[in-house]
């Protein structure tokens, strides 16, 4: 039975509207408190290249982290492991060193960052310390796409700002924010939601390409198993270990990847690490064919459109 989120979104001193849609899996509801338009600018800082927002987990306040390769609220088990949980163990956690354990999960309250209010939000139970010891930061828990569904979310990396606007349900299909009035300023290109991932498509030596966009990702991949053809466009310049939950490490490519255009925009020479991305698919055996991440988003400002699946890159 699907949980029920109840969102509010104050109104501040940047006034301007947001949109509407319901996952399948969590219903948000929005309350607009002062009658105005529904946005706020929100600070961020870094870790890394990670994206850091202030956000409060009941009683618990610290850095998250915005990741829309997360599928909603993940809290880090060390600061929330007197909550209660409850586990399932036919689902687990996964990534690219493979799987890690069942999924751990529990309720929230309130979650609260800046203008947005959410109340009775579950959330995954997860360590985070490997994160943690790499940036020698405290990382309370990630900020996921389920939370920001109904959003237009723009994000200036050159500024260190993030820009959430609310689409309003009259005007779903025509709302545009302030950023988006120009037309020329900016490429649209279609995405989808594709098991809870930002998905975006492409074509590299003929190939089609699902890549993922990946705001917690701090660097771009490539499946090691696409054709030899696509690997003529990257330059291999090391070998390096990744390290990943549960201190997992795998063997990987780190290159150069040359050609790859994204929304009519070639990307330039992009940064690539090539690795086996076999555990990050489904059952049906649907994969992914890589990931897009910091060194991607951050060349321009990006944003997107959770409700009408469109992402704006600055030219």
């Amino acid at each position: 039975m699907p949980v029920a989120v109840n969102i509010s979104v104050r109104a501040n001193k940047y006034p301007e509207p947001l949109p509407i849609k319901y996952p399948p899996s969590i219903r948000i509801l929005f309350q607009n408190l002062a009658g105005s338009a529904d946005s706020c600018i929100i600070p961020f800082s870094r870790a890394g290249n990670l994206i850091l927002i202030k956000a409060k987990a009941d009683t618990t306040e610290g850095n998250f982290i915005l990741d829309t390769g997360a599928p909603g609220l993940v809290l880090n088990l060390t600061y929330f492991r007197d909550y209660p949980v409850t586990t399932d163990a036919n689902e687990e956690q996964s990534g690219i060193t493979g799987s890690v354990a069942s999924v751990k999960k529990t309720q929230v309250g309130k979650l609260i960052f800046d203008c947005v209010t959410g109340t009775g939000i579950t959330a995954d139970l997860v360590n985070l310390g490997h994160i943690e010891n790499a940036r020698g930061i405290r990382i309370f828990g990630l900020i996921g796409l389920s939370i920001l569904r109904q959003f237009e979310m723009i994000i200036d990396y050159e500024n260190s700002l993030l820009y959430l606007y609310r689409i309003p349900k009259k005007n779903t299909a025509s709302f545009k924010s302030s950023l988006l009035k120009d037309e020329s300023a900016y490429n649209t290109v279609p995405i989808e939601i594709w098991n809870n991932k930002v998905v975006t498509r492409t074509t590299i030596a003929g190939k089609k390409l699902r890549l993922i966009i990946d705001t917690g990702a701090e660097s771009n991949m490539l499946d090691s198993r696409l054709p030899n053809k696509i690997f003529e466009n990257v330059e291999i310049l090391r070998r390096i270990k990744l390290t990943g939950a549960g201190d997992k490490k795998v063997e990987a490519l780190f290159g150069n990847i040359n050609n790859l255009t994204i929304g009519g925009q070639n990307t330039g020479v992009l940064p690539v690490i090539i690795t086996n991305l076999e555990k990050t698919c489904l059952a049906d055996n649907s994969c992914i064919d890589g990931i897009l991440g910091f060194d991607f988003l951050s060349l321009h400002k990006i944003g997107f459109n959770f409700v009408n699946n469109k992402m704006f890159i600055w030219k």
